[in-house]
């Protein structure tokens, strides 16, 4: 078998810059997503150094990189924890929706976009990164935090929206009829429906399955049936992503300790993938003409994402720098949005160059935030006066 010698030799010089930029970020305390991305800026289409033989290996171990993003992260969690945080985030949901879906409808409107272009940049503002969210809460060893539940519960919820929203769009992108519309949405939902049900009734059978005592079996199995059921996933258009996340619910104990122990180097490695493909993904010369028009409505997306994850981690009762942190890691948006404008960003030439700009700047400047987003407790301040006698202030919960 013959392997091209252009694809090893873009994809070595590929992997040890990825390194540089890793160990870069690392000096600083840093997540590398950001220094990912603007990789893949200069390396895709429109780029500094464009490396077309090394394209296709990129986008499919992208796609496998935010499975398992997804997958180890469900493995720190258990089904009965999850649902219960789910019912407990309903209004998180939908508070989420509205602030981060409003201003991408009024700025497809104020742009005289017609209803397909509306929608798709609703979507857009709406919407998330799993991946880059996933990635930054543990690198940045978040995810025992209070507000972590609340956070994973809001993101998880807008994947499953997207199952009703991806063919909504696509039917009326295509120009089909409101019946059409109406039907692709039900099917949807009653795939969700039956994939949260399955995942909570039987999921522990699959568990069982996929437990093994040689490290090489573990690995197999897990990752084999994991990209069974995201395929089913996309099959029944839901995320693949969230049926990777819904594998990693259902190992608990130590089958999940050890999966995290033999997929961990895997995930670091498509997880980079996955943010430079995103990169690459965007033509530099798309950004600079809507860079104002992008920046603008960044601003807005950035500070409603940061009110939903403040009343989101509020309802996990998480203090004040617990709830700004919980804010600040929904910042990012990414592979969601780059989906919608697949579907309708021939609509209009301008859509497609206004979302991929505003998903550059908060792909990069969202976890830069999240990152400098406090940490440390807050200390209590004494009391003044007469009650400080009393004893000690409560300290806040974080």
């Amino acid at each position: 078998m013959h392997t091209p010698t252009a694809l090893l030799l873009e994809l070595g010089i590929i992997l040890a810059a990825l390194s540089v930029l890793g160990a870069l970020a690392r000096r600083f305390a840093l997540s590398p997503v950001p220094l990912y991305l603007v990789a893949g800026l200069a390396l895709g289409e429109g780029g500094l150094a464009p490396v077309p033989a090394a394209r296709e290996f990129v986008d499919i171990g992208a796609s496998i990189g935010v499975i398992l993003l997804l997958l180890i992260l469900g493995l720190d969690f258990t089904v009965r924890e999850f649902t219960a945080s789910l019912r407990r985030h309903r209004p998180s949901a939908a508070l989420d929706l509205v602030l981060n879906a409003a201003p991408g409808a009024v700025a497809g409107w104020l742009l005289g976009l017609d209803a397909v272009g509306i929608l798709a940049l609703a979507g857009a503002t709406y919407v998330s990164s799993s991946g880059i969210v996933a990635r930054l809460l543990g690198d940045l060893r978040r995810l025992g935090n209070r507000e972590t539940p609340a956070v994973l519960s809001v993101l998880v919820v807008e994947d499953f929206a997207m199952a009703g929203f991806l063919p909504l769009l696509a039917v009326m992108a295509a120009g089909g009829t409101w019946w059409q519309a109406l039907l692709a949405v039900l099917v949807a939902a009653a795939a969700v429906a039956g994939a949260i049900t399955g995942s909570y009734r039987w999921g522990h059978h699959v568990g069982r399955v996929m437990s093994h005592p040689d490290p090489e079996q573990l690995l197999l199995r897990i990752l084999g049936i994991t990209l069974i059921v995201a395929a089913l996933a996309e099959l029944i258009h839901v995320s693949a992503a969230v049926g990777a996340f819904l594998i990693g619910l259902s190992l608990t104990g130590e089958a999940a300790n050890r999966a995290r122990g033999v997929l961990a180097p895997l995930r670091d490695l498509f997880a980079a993938v996955f943010f430079l493909a995103l990169g690459m993904s965007v033509d530099p010369g798309d950004l600079l003409p809507m860079l104002p028009a992008a920046a603008a409505l960044a601003l807005v997306g950035a500070a409603t994402k940061v009110a939903s994850g403040w009343y989101a981690a509020a309802r996990e009762g998480a203090g004040r720098r617990g709830r700004l942190r919980a804010g600040t890691a929904l910042i990012a948006r990414g592979e969601f949005s780059v989906v919608i404008i697949g579907l309708a960003g021939t609509t209009d030439q301008r859509l497609g160059a206004l979302v991929t700009t505003y998903v550059m700047l908060l792909a990069v400047c969202g976890p830069v935030l999240t990152r400098f987003a406090p940490t440390r407790p807050a200390v209590a301040r004494p009391k003044q006066g007469p009650a400080a006698a009393h004893g000690p202030a409560p300290s806040v919960r974080q």
